[in-house]
């Protein structure tokens, strides 16, 4: 596998125990079982009580960081619960990094699960109370913690596109999409520049399928993975109205939200389409069935 795909570290049991029980007397004889893992982060287990996230690499370890620095602060602050971390990790001599625990959530991703109807719109509208609270946040306490604006040009078109185009070739040839081109007619339609200074915001940054945890009813009951945690445009957040929502329940969320204007539409569905490329191409590359179903279903939804 290409060093695109291979972590810098090797995040076993063995290690995760150690690191936990070294700094955190308290769950020193838990049990450690795995949860997952994404591009740049790792779960555990620990306990049955707590999920542990460790970076799998370098360029993870300043997320990690932003996350515990921000979360206590924005937690109390919102509607749903968030993964404020509850312990706090240092670096030891066998792990380089900063990691976090937080209480676990119950039920499962979104992603893991296949709602009805009226469930997805009860998602709808929680996520859209949701984003309504954080998007309305006074951003200026986050800034003077260490909140940046965006800094991988998440809504720059000739940046996103150069990356787009080859996986969306691989996710072709592999014959899991078929015509692509209404989807490069649609974002060459938006091509972006960048954020609108004049709307940016408190934002999620990564908001989708796998980051929603849900109960069996369609219960919001946590969001997850804050990484991706900056100063932004909130279309960014809003893609997940056709990412991971059927259509039928938009209008669920946008009531639930307030006004959404056209040109904030327009650059939601941009970052979903482009989004649900890049998750289902990882879930393709990595062999991860329920990754790959989540992009493919979040490019079906902005589809229509």
């Amino acid at each position: 596998m290409s060093e695109l795909w291979t972590a810098d570290i090797e995040l076993t049991v063995e290690l995760v125990r150690a690191a936990i029980g070294e700094q955190f007397p308290e769950l020193a004889d838990a049990t450690v079982e795995p949860l997952g893992e994404g591009w740049d982060n790792a779960a555990f287990l620990a306990g049955g009580e707590y999920v542990f996230r460790f970076p799998r690499r370098a360029v993870a370890a300043p997320l990690m960081a932003r996350e515990i620095a921000l979360l206590p602060m924005l937690a109390p602050l919102l509607p749903v619960a968030v993964s404020a971390p509850h312990f706090i990790g240092r670096s030891t001599s066998a792990y380089p990094w900063p990691f976090a625990g937080y209480r676990a959530f119950g039920g499962k991703a979104l992603s893991a699960l296949t709602l009805h109807s009226s469930a997805h719109r009860g998602v709808a509208a929680e996520l859209g109370a949701f984003l309504r609270a954080l998007h309305g946040l006074d951003p200026a306490p986050a800034l003077a913690a260490g909140l940046s604006e965006d800094d991988i040009g998440r809504l720059d078109h000739s940046t996103r596109m150069a990356k787009l185009d080859v996986r969306v070739k691989e996710l072709v040839e592999a014959r899991l999409i078929d015509d692509p081109r209404w989807l490069f007619a649609f974002l060459e339609s938006v091509a972006p520049s960048g954020p609108r200074q004049n709307r940016l915001t408190v934002v999620h940054g990564d908001l989708y399928a796998k980051h929603v945890i849900v109960d069996g009813a369609g219960n919001v009951q946590g969001i997850i993975d804050w990484g991706d945690l900056h100063y932004g445009d909130p279309a960014i957040d809003l893609s997940i109205a056709f990412e991971m929502l059927p259509p039928a329940a938009r209008e669920t969320l946008a009531a639930a939200y307030g006004e959404i204007d056209e040109q904030t539409w327009r650059l939601a569905r941009y970052r979903a389409i482009y989004h649900a490329a890049l998750v289902a191409h990882y879930g393709y590359r990595i062999g991860d069935e329920e990754t790959l179903r989540a992009g493919l279903t979040g490019l079906t939804y902005a589809a229509s």
